[in-house]
């Protein structure tokens, strides 16, 4: 099985950084930053606007530039069976 990356964008450098998906609901986006004993969770919620997912990690603030009716349809597209609305 293969892991799942998005880029999200660190606000404060708007560096963009690869990371890995743990899980994937509309309601929010759990990540895992880092590899091995230094990877850290983090989870991101949808903006206000709903633009967006924004969360911190270890005081940084990330976004996930995709709006929430574009992650629905991504998890519509990757398990057709598991999400229903």
């Amino acid at each position: 099985m293969k892991n799942e990356t998005i880029q999200v964008r660190v606000t404060e450098t708007r560096q963009l950084m690869e990371v890995v998906v743990f899980d994937k609901r509309p309601s929010s986006i759990q990540l895992v930053i880092g590899s091995g004993v230094h990877s850290v969770k983090c989870e991101l919620t949808p903006t206000r606007n709903g633009l967006a997912y924004a969360g911190s990690v270890m005081g940084r603030e990330v976004v996930y530039e995709r709006s929430r009716e574009q992650v629905e349809a991504d998890i519509a597209r990757l398990n057709p069976r598991e999400f229903r609305r």
